[in-house]
Order: structure tokens, then C-alpha cells, then sequence
């Protein structure tokens, strides 16, 4: 009679739970808004969630290598800053200012972008004049406005005189060459590191399957997003970073910035006109957080910012309503770094 009373006790259990499964199943997979796969199916075909996503193999000795050096004030001349000054992980990897003082304090000439997620980047600077994070990183240590490093031998020697940086160099490039503390190798390593910055979002969570990571707000922003044509510029994994475009096809982009100056873009290293106002277009993955926006960070708000493009790139004037649904969605591509990533050990 026990085992009778037991059994039907576990039938119940298993029906219940199979009554459970079920609910969550129909919540997440059979919703009665007909928007919802046919939304995440859309999004799904135009971006990609961070998680498929994978970064050059490196072993955990390099990255904790290039992490040592991009908060190493010492590849300052003056030892005034160090990557993370401009680039501060604290803050989403920018320094939240238009332009950022160097090493002599002098400031640069363009907005500092972050760092995070910029390795999906097809190109590196607003210019896109470095390939990749690794050539990207030497660039700003050479540069007399940034780090004010005089040359890469002087970079070299300076290290070499730092056991620490002796041994790790030789431990992660020793069995490539003879020469492991090199002025690539620095640059290698510090991309190796940039290349684990990549957090996940919600909006990564959505993608790969979980509706309720967004709100109705979000989605309907995210509607908006794609209807407008906002992903002509802004898809794949980083949401943008994958290509050269001109900041003003219907207007100025200047008389709607009111930037101080106009700058060039591309023009400056090709000289050819046709390369005249050509930018990066941005990666839009913390888009909240790395204010302010544009390549002279002229505008402080991500509204602005919005309706700036739509009017810019798309020859549209977004109401204010379709504005702050596309901000809403914006604002779930926001995620802190990892702080395990980041610390320094």
C-alpha cells in the first residue's frame, strides 16, 4: 500500500513538473504576440549575439601580459597616462570627454571610441587607418599628442629595463624568437588583451533565443531600428565598425552637431574627394554609456545623436516618440566589462 501511495506521489510530481516545463516553454516559444518570433527572427538575421563570436586564440599569459601594459603609465614619455586613460574599463572603455589630453596634456583631435568590442571592428581609428587592435595599439604610443613615446626603441629599452617585463616577454614570445621584447610584441600583446572585452548584453540574450530579455519599449525600438534603415550602417556582431561611410549624405553634418571644426574624415590621409567627411561608422554596443558622440564628441545626448543620423544618413525626421523607443533599445546593448577581465592581478 506504501509503494502504491509512493508511486502515484511521483506521478503526480512528474506530471507537475511536466505542467511547468510546458508553461515556460509556451511563454518563451508560443506567445500570443504574433510580433515576437517573427521580431527575433529578423533581429537574428541582421546581428549576432556576442556569443558565436570568437576572439583570436591567445594563451592566458599573453593577455595578462597585454593587460599589464595597457594600464602602464610608463608607456607614456612623462608617464602621465597609461591606454586606460582615454580608454577606461571603470567607464565602458572611453573617458566620457570630447577629446582626451595627452601625456604633455595637449588634446587630441577626435574622440577617444572604446575599446570594448572594438577587435570586431573591420578597421581600427574613425579613419580606419590601422587594420586591426593589435597595429592599432602602437599607433597613439608613437603619437607626440597621446603617449609622446619618441620612438620604439625608446619604449624598448625603457621596458627592458624592467625585469618583470624581461621575463613575461620572454615566457609568452621566447620559443617564436630571439627578440621577445619587441615594440610589435607590445602591440600584440595589448590586442590580445582588447580582444577579451567583449561582455554580453541582453540584447546578446535575446538573440540567442530568451524573449523576455527585452521589454515591449525595446522592441518596438528595435521595430523602429530596422524599419528606419538604421542597420544599413549599424548590424553584425558589434552593431556597427564594419564600414567607411560619409557622416552627411542629405545634410552638413556639422550644421546639425554645430561642431567647432569641420573635420575631414578619410580625406586627411587619402586627399582623394571623394573620401571627403568619410568616417567609421561607430560599433553601437554601449552606445548609453560612451558619451559623448561623434567622432569630435560634440553631442552629449543619445537622443540628439539619433535623430542627428536619422537625418544625416537616412534624410528622415524621426518624431520624438520613435526617438526614445530607439533609445530604449540602445540602452540593451549596455554591459560592463568583466570585472575578473579587467583586474589587475
Amino acid at each position: 500500500m506504501k509503494r502504491l501511495i509512493l508511486l502515484f506521489s511521483l506521478l503526480g510530481l512528474i506530471s507537475s513538473c511536466q505542467k511547468e516545463t510546458q508553461t515556460i516553454y509556451n511563454q518563451v516559444f508560443e506567445s500570443d504576440d504574433p510580433l515576437r518570433p517573427e521580431l527575433m527572427k529578423k533581429a537574428q538575421e541582421t546581428f549576432q549575439s556576442v556569443t558565436p563570436r570568437e576572439y583570436r586564440p591567445n594563451p592566458y599569459e599573453k593577455v595578462e601580459l597585454g593587460k599589464m601594459l595597457y594600464f602602464d603609465t610608463r608607456l607614456s614619455k612623462n608617464g602621465n597616462i597609461s591606454c586606460n586613460s582615454c580608454h577606461n574599463l571603470d567607464t565602458y572603455g572611453v573617458d566620457n570627454l570630447a577629446t582626451s589630453p595627452g601625456d604633455t596634456h595637449e588634446l587630441g583631435g577626435r574622440n577617444s571610441p572604446t575599446t570594448l568590442y572594438a577587435y570586431m571592428h573591420k578597421q581600427q581609428f574613425w579613419d580606419g587607418r590601422a587594420k586591426d587592435v593589435e597595429e592599432q595599439a602602437g599607433m597613439p604610443i608613437l603619437n607626440p599628442v597621446e603617449h609622446n613615446i619618441p620612438s620604439e626603441e625608446f619604449l624598448v629599452e625603457r621596458l627592458k629595463t624592467i625585469p618583470e617585463y624581461v621575463e613575461k616577454f620572454a615566457q609568452v614570445y621566447g620559443e617564436q624568437t630571439h627578440e621577445t621584447l619587441t615594440f610589435d610584441h607590445i602591440g600584440d600583446a595589448i590586442g590580445a588583451f582588447e580582444r577579451r572585452l567583449n561582455p554580453r548584453s541582453r540584447f546578446d540574450d535575446y538573440l540567442d533565443g530568451d524573449d523576455s530579455k527585452l521589454s515591449a519599449l525595446e522592441k518596438e525600438g528595435l521595430t523602429i531600428f530596422m524599419e528606419e534603415g538604421c542597420t544599413t550602417c549599424h548590424s553584425g556582431v558589434a552593431l556597427g565598425g564594419g564600414m567607411i561611410q560619409k557622416f552627411g549624405i542629405y545634410e552638413d553634418y556639422w550644421t546639425l552637431t554645430r561642431s567647432e571644426k569641420i573635420d575631414n574624415g578619410l580625406y586627411d590621409i587619402t586627399k582623394r574627394e571623394s573620401d571627403r567627411y568619410f568616417f567609421k561608422s561607430p560599433s553601437l554596443r554601449n552606445i548609453e554609456k560612451t558619451y559623448p558622440y561623434f567622432h569630435d564628441g560634440s553631442v552629449d545626448s543619445l537622443g540628439n545623436a539619433v535623430q542627428i543620423m536619422a537625418q544625416t544618413q537616412l534624410g528622415k525626421k524621426l518624431d520624438d516618440a520613435k526617438v526614445d523607443k530607439i533609445v530604449a533599445f540602445l540602452k540593451s546593448l549596455t554591459a560592463a566589462p568583466d570585472p575578473k577581465v579587467i583586474a589587475i592581478k
